[in-house]
C-alpha cells in the first residue's frame, strides 16, 4: 500500500494524503489499520453497505460469480517493531518466482462486475480453500481458473 501511494497521485488524492504537508503512513500503520478492520469485521460490513447503496440504483448481484485470487506483495525485508516479519505475511511459489506477502481472494458478479466478496489470507493458502467465502449462495454459475477445479461440491 505504501508503494502504491507513493506511485499514484490519484490514489493519494482519493485517500487525502498530501506528501508536501504530511509524511506517508508506514507499513506498521497500514498493518494496524488492517488488524482493526479485521477485529471488528468492518471489511465485511463495508461490502454489505456498499451493496445496499448500489441495489436501489439497479446494480445488484446476479446468479453468476467469477472468482479469482491475486498476490499482494510485501517487502521480505519489512519487519515490525519487534524486528520480526509479520506472521501474516508468507512466501509462496507461483510458477517459477517466489512471492512474499498475502493473497486477496475476490468474488465478482458476472453481469455487473461488482465485487460482492473479498477475503484476505496469507500467500500460501490455496485459492480453492477460500471458495466458500467468495460465493453468495444464489449462484447458478461460477467461473474460475484451474485453481478452482474439482470444487463442484462446494459450488
Amino acid at each position: 500500500m505504501e508503494e502504491t501511494l507513493y506511485d499514484s497521485r490519484a490514489i493519494r488524492q482519493f485517500v487525502g494524503i498530501d506528501l508536501g504537508r504530511e509524511p506517508m503512513p508506514d507499513e506498521t500503520t497500514f498493518s494496524k489499520f488492517r488488524h482493526l478492520l479485521e477485529a471488528h469485521q468492518l471489511g465485511e460490513q463495508l461490502v454489505v453497505r456498499i451493496g445496499a447503496y448500489l441495489a436501489p440504483r439497479g446494480m445488484t448481484v446476479s446468479r453468476g460469480t467469477i472468482v479469482d485470487a491475486t498476490s499482494i506483495s510485501a517487502s521480505s525485508s519489512t519487519k515490525n517493531r519487534t524486528k520480526e516479519w509479520d506472521p501474516e505475511m508468507y512466501q509462496t511459489k507461483k510458477g517459477t518466482p517466489w512471492y512474499f506477502g498475502m493473497k486477496a481472494h475476490i468474488g465478482v458478479d458476472s453481469q455487473t462486475k461488482l465485487i460482492h466478496s473479498v477475503a484476505a489470507t496469507v500467500a500460501n493458502v490455496q485459492d480453492s480453500q477460500v471458495l466458500p467465502e467468495l460465493l453468495h449462495g444464489n449462484e447458478t454459475r461460477v467461473w474460475g481458473d484451474a485453481a478452482y477445479s474439482g470444487q463442484r461440491e462446494v459450488i
